[in-house]
């Protein structure tokens, strides 16, 4: 398809837009529309009014739409959004009629439709008008509209829980026994990359002690502390006694509300590395079957079975584990929504605290093959997720935050679901972006959010185990320009 912008530059916002629409569609950018599909987009302001118009023809059929909203006297921040919102939304109105079916989130492609309502409801509406927001100005359907104003819900709540001076901590092990066909995550696997995890824990350590002591130097408490990965239990039980001890003995954890070590794999899980969680203060754990068929379990490139996850949970709570999340994923190679339901009903039978549906996202760079096939299973994946969804609340769980990412299978999103008060607060102050958060380790990206005016300043870890370890020396300096903006 080509596309042409004329009156601005919001290259990124049409596009997006497209893709979200189209995702089997190669776009190019040109000065003039041609013969074929195409989309114009328009944007002129006027006397303080910004006016969007977007043309599409598709199939030979072409449609319009226009908006207009005032930006007299907006600041530039401001602007921005309100008219690459008008671009997008054009863009979308244009563009839908041509499917066969409008997208379950309508014309909103972030990544944090909760955050979206929440600062509408910020900003001065009700809960009940953020949501007639939600539907009527971006088309959301009512399912996916309540999941947003209830992850909102929640995140408005734990929000009250953050002091200015509170920060949490995430702690990346990119290891893995081995690599999931679907994954995207810098991860290397133990029979490749095994000899680097020795160096990689040295590199860390020290990130650790380093870290702690601009934390100490800056006056801020940490709040919560999530362990992930890549799967942090493929350490042994005496790398993981190192990584918890140095962790202890170099950060305050009086203020500690939640400690969580992503376990994921359980054929790395032991009741020995499960005891050494439970010895250092970990409360929360997570155990991902990702599906409970073991014919899907080998398709996805897994080397565990249904009945490991089985052990795995139940030696979990003999170490005393009194909150376990665990991780599902709509659209794996091989699933049904028959076969996502039975794993569904399996894991209510464990009863877990938290139990998080992901949608299968194809890798980013993905050719046109696989994101046709991610789009065809629309139909597939609504059924699980629309059967996970009713089972759940049924079963007593809410769901208390959720997140969307590009090339999901269908265009759908991930949802943690849990039982009352047992919200994991790192995810939540992490995917609404509440509090600031330091990352140590690979691929770790630090977010420093000003609680006042909602600005985010970022700085990244190297993204490779061997790139981290060959940065040693040079690794705190991003989190010092973090935690000490003005010096």
């Amino acid at each position: 398809m080509i596309y042409t912008l004329e009156g601005h530059s919001l290259k990124h916002a049409v596009e997006e837009m497209l893709f979200h629409l189209l995702p089997t569609v190669t776009l190019t950018q040109a000065d003039a529309v041609q013969d074929g599909a195409y989309c114009r987009s328009r944007l002129e302001e006027r006397d303080g009014i910004a006016q969007a118009c977007a043309v599409a023809c598709i199939d030979g059929m072409t449609r319009e739409s226009v908006r207009s909203a005032s930006v007299e006297g907006l600041p530039p921040l401001e602007r921005k959004r309100v008219v690459t919102e008008l671009v997008k939304t054009t863009v979308y109105e244009a563009v839908v009629p041509a499917l066969s079916q409008p997208p379950v989130w309508g014309s909103l492609t972030g990544v944090r439709p909760a955050k979206l309502a929440r600062g509408l409801i910020e900003r001065g509406m009700s809960r009940g008008e953020a949501a007639q927001h939600l539907r009527e100005h971006f088309h959301v359907t009512p399912a996916r509209t309540a999941l947003t104003i209830r992850a909102a819900a929640t995140a408005m709540t734990l929000d009250r829980a953050i002091g200015t001076e509170d920060i949490s901590l995430y702690v990346g092990i990119p290891f893995c026994p081995s690599r999931c066909y679907y994954c995207s995550f810098v991860s290397a696997t133990t029979a490749q990359s095994g000899h680097l995890i020795e160096p990689y824990l040295d590199t860390l350590c020290g990130e650790i002690a380093q870290t702690a002591a601009l934390v100490r130097a800056a006056g801020k408490r940490v709040q919560s502390v999530y362990i992930g990965g890549g799967t942090p239990t493929t350490l042994d039980e005496a790398q993981l006694t190192r990584l918890l001890k140095t962790l202890k003995q170099n950060f305050d954890f009086s203020h500690l509300r939640e400690y969580t070590v992503e376990a994921g794999r359980p054929d790395t899980i032991t009741p020995g590395k499960l005891h050494v969680l439970r010895a250092a203060g970990v409360g929360r754990v997570s155990i991902n079957p990702q599906s409970m068929d073991d014919a899907v379990l080998a398709a996805i490139g897994r080397r565990h079975t249904a009945a490991d996850v089985l052990r795995a949970f139940d030696q979990a709570r003999q170490a005393g584990f009194s909150v376990i999340n665990m991780d599902l994923i709509a659209g794996l190679t091989g699933d049904t929504p028959e076969r996502f339901a039975r794993t569904i009903d399996t894991l209510l039978g464990l009863s877990p605290e938290n139990i998080t549906v992901h949608t299968l996202a194809i890798k980013r760079g993905a050719d046109l093959t696989d994101k046709a096939a991610a789009a065809a299973q629309r139909e597939s994946v609504s059924r699980m997720l629309d059967g996970a969804s009713e089972a759940l609340q049924a079963a007593g769980y809410g769901p208390y935050y959720l997140y969307r990412q590009k090339f999901t299978a269908g265009g759908f999103e991930n949802v943690g679901w849990c039982r009352p008060d047992t919200e994991c607060f790192y995810n939540v102050t992490m995917m609404e972006e509440l509090q600031t958060i330091l990352s140590l380790g690979a691929g770790g990206v630090s977010k420093r959010v000003d609680r006042d005016t909602g600005w985010i300043e970022r700085t990244n870890n190297p993204k490779y185990p061997l790139e981290y370890i060959r940065a040693a020396d040079r690794l705190a300096e991003g989190k010092r320009r973090l935690l000490f903006p003005n010096r």
